[in-house]
């Protein structure tokens, strides 16, 4: 398994371990920051990642940003996780883009495209294809109220990937073993 130092992220959101491993560490939001996946609380990521890095992601509602909808061919939906923001304007984000999935409907064994960027260092590792990732079970919980041409919806899944996602040279590759989040969406009428 190839490792790499981990200069890049800092401290706050993942301890090293002499191995080489890692784990999450809660950092608490500044004073007077407004700032959160979902207003309920109860959002959230988790995530192992192997290869090229090693990160053990297990992020909650108030160290996130998170904006997902429909994608833009309309075939499924996208959801965005931005992690913990450092000072120095570097942060992980991870995108997940879920095939044959419609407003306000479940489904099971989607085929799924997984991005991830690590912003403020032009990094990026991609799929670059739905075959290689899915996601096991998907359920979409209606936020605020009925009606209205904004919907809004709590997107809870879990999934996993079989291949790697490299980066854009293909030099450098990661897995996604797991993840699951609870995220939202928001659809509107034309």
């Amino acid at each position: 398994m190839l490792r790499v130092c981990l200069p890049f992220l800092l401290l706050s959101s993942l301890s090293v371990a002499a191995d080489g491993s890692s784990t999450p560490a809660r950092a608490a939001p500044a004073a007077g920051t407004v700032h959160g996946c979902l207003p309920g609380g109860n959002g959230y990521l988790r995530a192992r990642i192997r290869g090229a890095l090693n990160l053990d992601i297990d992020w909650r509602n108030a160290e996130i940003e998170c904006e997902g909808g429909p994608r833009p061919d309309g075939s499924g939906v996208r959801v965005s996780f931005a992690g913990p923001s450092h000072g120095d304007g570097r942060r992980l984000r991870m995108v997940f883009g879920v095939n044959a999935v419609q407003e306000g409907r479940s489904g099971h064994d989607l085929p799924t495209n997984l991005t991830v960027i690590f912003e403020g260092e032009e990094r990026l590792f991609a799929t670059r294809d739905e075959d290689h990732c899915t996601v096991d079970e998907l359920r979409q919980e209606r936020l605020g109220a009925l009606g209205g041409p904004r919907r809004f919806w709590r997107i809870v899944a879990r999934g996993f990937c079989i291949a790697p996602a490299s980066t854009l040279n293909s030099d450098a590759r990661i897995l996604v073993s797991r993840f699951d989040f609870a995220g939202n969406a928001v659809f509107e009428d034309p």
